[in-house]
């Protein structure tokens, strides 16, 4: 220290006690610590903060999209029920019901006698009556006909 010490402060003063007008070196270390910290801390949450996502990302699950949602959800509203609920879908198989029914719509394609994966054909359904087969069955539609029938004609 300098020469001009108080008369009433002790003669063996602490290191990190500096004189008017020269660089406290103990606070300089002590904000590098705290601002080297708090990026380690919030580097850490936000790794945490990503693990379902993660987790659903590398196991190439159906729900990615779901859970990714959940932790964004959470991340903004501080909701740690999203975030839960993410961790649990990305821990969870869903099963896989598109590929069974593919098989089966393929099958029943096979079986109507379509070509598989055909979608362009359609099948028309007429949505009046049948026609009637036989001409006993088929209404007569002459005005002196109409008059003698008692089925009513259909416009």
């Amino acid at each position: 220290m300098s020469e001009s010490l108080h008369p009433s402060a002790p003669h063996d003063l602490p290191g990190f006690i500096t004189a008017p007008g020269d660089t406290d070196v103990l606070m300089v270390v002590v904000g590098i610590i705290l601002v080297g910290s708090i990026l380690m801390v919030g580097n850490l949450y936000l790794h945490l903060h990503t693990l379902p996502e993660r987790m659903a990302h590398k196991s190439q699950k159906l729900q990615f999209e779901i859970v990714a949602v959940l932790g964004l959800l959470a991340l903004f509203t501080h909701n740690h029920l999203f975030w839960v609920i993410g961790l649990f879908l990305a821990m969870v198989d869903l099963p896989d019901f598109s590929t069974p029914l593919r098989s089966i719509a393929g099958s029943v394609e096979k079986i109507a006698g379509a070509p598989p994966g055909d979608e362009t054909s359609e099948t028309v359904v007429n949505v009046k009556a049948p026609l009637p087969r036989y001409a006993a069955e088929r209404p007569d539609t002459t005005k002196a006909g109409a008059a003698k029938s008692e089925v009513p004609s259909h416009a």
